[in-house]
């Protein structure tokens, strides 16, 4: 995990552009505002790198504001969340032509950091 923190300002909605269909989907993780700004890496499952990452931004939507981290293009299959460099958050499935939501956990797993 970078554990890095940026100064980004609200995404507006339909500001960010997801490529589904075929063998393509998008990842949401959708976190609390207190990680306003933390990069979230993730992995395809069957290995620990390459990982990418994405920064968690307000977003104003039409039902108000989120914090979500979004992954816009991703090939279909099953990627790994990473809570740090060491320590999955969970693991979750994108499908080609859809949009997979992961829910960030509100507490730390076992042998995180």
């Amino acid at each position: 995990m970078h554990d890095h923190h940026h100064a980004l300002g609200p995404s507006q909605s339909g500001s960010v552009m997801l490529d589904l269909g075929g063998e393509s989907g998008a990842l949401i993780i959708h976190t609390g505002r207190h990680l306003h700004g933390r990069e979230i890496e993730i992995s395809r499952a069957d290995r620990d790198e390459p990982r990418t990452h994405s920064a968690v931004r307000e977003r104003h939507v039409r039902d108000g504001v989120v914090h979500c981290a979004v992954y816009p293009d991703l090939a279909a299959g099953p990627y790994t969340v990473w809570w740090d460099s060491a320590t999955p958050a969970g693991v979750i499935s994108v499908a080609g032509g859809a949009i997979a939501e992961f829910v960030w956990p509100a507490s730390s797993p076992p042998g995180a950091d």
